[in-house]
């Protein structure tokens, strides 16, 4: 059993529908929650759910920002040349425009945030298993 299964029944916001349109952009299954999705602005707020060891790809935020607000659950966010960073409910990071990164699930919990996202993502390369279980390790 995974750690963090009640983050699956949703916290304050449900979980939200399979997240299709962005799979291709993640190892494993992940959930999406739109909050605000309004065309009058150029801030997205949506909640991510992410299955043990889900995560996406390498990417890049051009034109914008991205704030991830973690409400459940444990993972990683790791930007290109650094250390991957543990985190967990409560904590916050903000990855500013142009700066690679990822972000997912631990192997063994799930994991939710909420993204606050503005501009346009570019979408990389796939966190290979050997990196991922590479970062894994730092538990």
């Amino acid at each position: 059993m995974a750690k963090h299964e009640e983050v699956k029944n949703g916290g304050i916001f449900s979980i939200g529908e399979k997240n299709i349109n962005y799979a291709k952009y993640f190892i494993g299954e992940s959930y999406l929650k739109s909050l605000v999705a309004d065309p009058k602005l150029n801030v997205g707020v949506s909640v991510v759910t992410f299955e043990p060891g889900c995560r996406n790809n390498w990417h890049i935020h051009r034109d914008g920002f991205q704030i991830l607000l973690i409400t459940g659950g444990e993972g990683w966010y790791q930007e290109e040349g650094k250390t991957a960073r543990f985190l967990k409910a409560g904590d916050v990071v903000v990855t500013h425009d142009g700066v690679k990164h990822w972000h997912g699930a631990t192997k063994d919990s799930w994991f939710e945030h909420i993204a606050i996202t503005a501009g346009k993502p570019e979408w990389l390369e796939p966190v290979d298993d050997e990196a991922y279980h590479e970062v894994s390790r730092l538990l």
